[in-house]
């Protein structure tokens, strides 16, 4: 089997093992998110770590996405502010308040986290801020990657705390340890991340389901459509008034 194809095997069958073990996970994150846009109530996203903020893109300003999702995209652990700085900063405990407070997060907002590995102080600091402020939050991770890593394993938060044992509804990405996935002959390493296309399907998944649920109850929320699809920019025009100035990055 050749790696490409090796890739696309892994892939597909993870998915399905998604789809067929985190439907009532993601069911139950979408009926939270529900209930926040119909109450007109911002949702907001968050990766904290380099790749995890890809999650929070994902599912931000978005053909086929729900408007009322504000992506926090802080510049401390973006990689485009370098690989290292960022890695460095994920692990800084305390960093992760900063960026709530910059955000303005408080009792009573619904927030998703995303992170695979779900141990680093950025996201273990963000999950315990948001229970001390009375946020509710909505994982996506990776349980097996988190309890196989040793309580002293240097990118972990000081709590030793995992992200899946303190967050209120989780959706286990079931990331592998290590991340990479293909096997190469001669090579100790693997290649080729999962965690990407593991996050984007859940994620994906659960604005569709939050979507159907609302439309099942007579609501049509704010959907973008594609800017580069005709006929998008007059579509999207009609609501940017309503989250300009609401929504940060917007």
């Amino acid at each position: 089997m050749t790696a490409m194809s090796q890739l696309l095997s892994h892939v597909t069958a993870h998915l399905q093992q998604l789809h067929d073990e985190e439907a009532a996970s993601v069911q139950a994150a979408a009926r939270e998110i529900a209930n926040h846009v119909k109450e007109d109530k911002l949702v907001y996203a968050y990766g904290p770590g380099g790749h995890s903020n890809l999650g929070s893109q994902e599912i931000f300003f978005r053909a086929g996405g729900l408007m009322h999702i504000s992506a926090i995209l802080d510049e401390g652990t973006l990689l485009s502010q370098g690989a290292l700085r960022s890695m460095a900063v994920e692990r800084t405990p305390g960093y992760a308040h900063i960026v709530m407070d910059d955000y303005g997060l408080q009792e009573g907002d619904l927030l998703i986290i995303i992170n695979a590995y779900g141990i680093n102080s950025a996201t273990i600091d963000t999950a315990l801020e948001a229970k001390r402020r009375g946020i509710r939050t909505i994982a996506v991770t990776s349980v097996a990657h988190a309890s196989a890593t040793p309580a002293d394993h240097p990118a972990r938060h000081p709590s030793k705390r995992n992200l899946h044992d303190i967050a209120d509804v989780v959706l286990d990405s079931k990331v592998p340890v290590g991340d990479a996935i293909v096997e190469i002959e001669g090579l100790e390493q693997k290649v080729a991340a999962i965690s990407t296309f593991a996050n984007a399907y859940l994620l994906n998944a659960l604005v569709a389901e939050t979507v159907e649920l609302l439309a099942a109850e007579g609501v049509n929320p704010p959907i973008w459509m594609s800017g580069n699809a005709s006929g998008g920019d007059e579509a999207n025009r009609r609501f940017i008034d309503r989250f300009k100035g609401r929504v940060k990055k917007l």
